[in-house]
């Protein structure tokens, strides 16, 4: 690979407007090594940005201490889970602003540049595009306004130093138009992936469909504020081909063991070094309700009661399985216990809750970006809408059912029988159930469908308000006990970039846990 020390400058500095200096002709002018080597690979990029997406220990603050528990899917008595009692951690909620635009979307960016007047390089530039477009629509679903149409450029002139924010509507049009041109780009005659690839190792048709799903994703996202162009986009994109089973879906594969980057960085936080699920359990929520639906998922998700290090104290009896209640500290939550509990409390702490199972925290495991039950589970909620003429019914079943037998891509233990999925499909009682309660459970099996795809959870529970959570409620929230509408900017972008981020803030009405999104159904 050959690089020039400009060139590691200027990535190193990222493209959210890092420079602080207005001496512009100073950075430009910068000494270049003539024994250096000038050029890197853009498939290096490509993969490298792959790799980020997932592989960043960073990428832990928003999905896991925020998204999971505001979204009531895992809970902690610890403070630094700070998403349970809506607490304001800036280096957390900023976290995903800071590390993906430098890290991610400038390495995709510059692929996207690099290779345009080079046609044998469409695959790569293409598939940039879509991973580019799949970050910045997690990105603009976690803060609202965001720079979109300048991120990432900072290689290409100093004018680029400072992006501009672009308004969430305006970040979900240019997303659509990016997905169709990229999709345009994917060829079976210009040059393949070769080991780069680490979602689909080549396979173009799967990233057509991975493509189409997307766009799926976001003209659903956007259905309550502009429903006559998410309609138009969605069955376009459903017509053109999505996820037609579990091996189209797209999940970023790792080698086997911890290689640096090359693993997934959300189980680095649960489990990795850091050993949070010392401190992180199953929510009560998602606990009772998949017991009272006699989901088959419950041994699957909960895992055993003990300390985690020890497997000589593990019970995994279903009886003995429980979930932790969202919003308490170790000391609220005593007042709550039976003696009985409350001795064990006592004696053992939270280990009296059960864990996450450890058998789908391995570094190694798959890391989803969108699943083929999501995929099916929006075309139920198009079919009841209108949007297509295919049947609800249907595919509600098959996303179910994929939600449930997908989980055998961690571990093959967690392979249920087609009985156990039918009985839990005819439980649910889909078919006979009214348009409103149709859509309460579509709305909650894409809840349980999106465990461990948190910001996907959190982003879907605000566009519908299914399922039903009820706020936890502690007196230290920072701005009340309401779960967040959006997280707040880096901090950083206050001083490095104010006029955007102060007019972004102005449009929006606030960088506040409380400020709607665009898209936002207002539950």
């Amino acid at each position: 690979m050959k690089f020039t020390n400009k060139l590691a400058a200027l990535l190193l500095a990222g493209s959210l407007g890092l420079f602080t200096s207005c001496d512009e002709s100073a950075l430009l002018d910068l000494n270049v090594d003539q024994n250096a080597a000038t050029d890197i690979d853009m498939a290096y990029l490509f993969s490298l940005g792959t790799l980020r997406i997932a592989g960043e220990y960073e990428n832990t603050r928003v999905p896991m201490l925020y998204a999971a528990t505001m979204i009531q899917h895992t809970a902690s008595t610890a403070g630094y889970f700070s998403g349970d009692k809506y607490l304001y951690n800036a280096q957390y909620s900023g976290a995903y602003m800071e590390s993906h635009y430098t890290g991610v979307v400038r390495l995709f960016q510059h692929v996207i540049t690099r290779t345009q007047e080079d046609p044998t390089m469409d695959n790569f530039r293409a598939a940039s595009m879509v991973l580019k477009v799949f970050d910045l629509h997690r990105m603009t679903d976690i803060y609202g306004d965001i720079p979109y149409s300048e991120a990432g450029k900072g290689l290409d002139g100093p004018e680029y130093w400072f992006p501009k924010y672009d308004s969430q509507e305006e970040v979900y049009n240019a997303m659509i138009a990016d997905l169709l041109q990229a999709r345009s780009l994917f060829s079976e005659s210009a040059r393949g992936f070769g080991a780069q690839d680490f979602i689909y190792e080549g396979d173009i048709s799967k990233w057509r469909k991975f493509t189409n799903s997307l766009l799926m994703r976001i003209a659903m996202r956007m259905s309550n504020v502009d429903e006559a162009k998410a309609r138009a986009v969605f069955a376009e994109a459903s017509s053109n081909g999505a996820f037609e089973s579990i091996d189209d879906m797209a999940t970023i594969i790792f080698a086997t063991g911890p290689q640096g980057i090359n693993r997934n960085g959300l189980n680095d936080g649960y489990w990795g070094n850091n050993k949070y699920s010392r401190d992180c359990k199953i929510s009560d929520t998602f606990f009772q309700w998949m017991k009272t639906n006699n989901d088959p998922r419950l041994t699957i998700v909960a895992g055993p009661i003990g300390n985690p290090e020890d497997p000589s104290t593990w019970v995994s009896d279903v009886d003995a399985l429980r979930g932790m209640p969202n919003g308490y500290t170790s000391t609220t939550l005593r007042p709550l216990l039976s003696p009985e509990d409350l001795a064990a409390y006592n004696a053992n702490g939270n280990r009296i809750y059960s864990m996450l199972n450890l058998k789908y925290l391995d570094w190694e495991d798959p890391y989803y970006l969108i699943s083929y039950a999501e995929v099916e589970l929006m075309k139920a909620e198009a079919a009841l809408k209108g949007w297509i003429s295919s049947d609800a019914t249907e595919h509600f079943n098959k996303g179910v059912a994929a939600a449930i037998n997908s989980w055998t891509l961690f571990d093959a233990s967690f392979a249920r029988t087609p009985e156990q999925v039918q009985a839990y499909i005819a439980g649910r009682g889909f078919g006979a159930a009214s348009t409103e309660d149709k859509l309460r459970l579509i709305g909650e099996e894409y809840w349980a469908a999106t465990y461990l795809n948190d910001i996907e959870s959190w982003a879907n529970w605000r566009r519908t308000g299914y399922p039903a959570l009820t706020p936890t409620q502690d007196p230290n929230a920072f701005e009340g006990n309401f779960i967040p509408r959006r997280l707040r900017y880096w901090e950083n972008e206050i001083g490095s970039n104010p006029e955007n981020y102060q007019a972004a803030t102005a449009r929006m009405g606030g960088d506040l846990f409380a400020t709607k999104m665009w898209w936002d159904g207002g539950n």
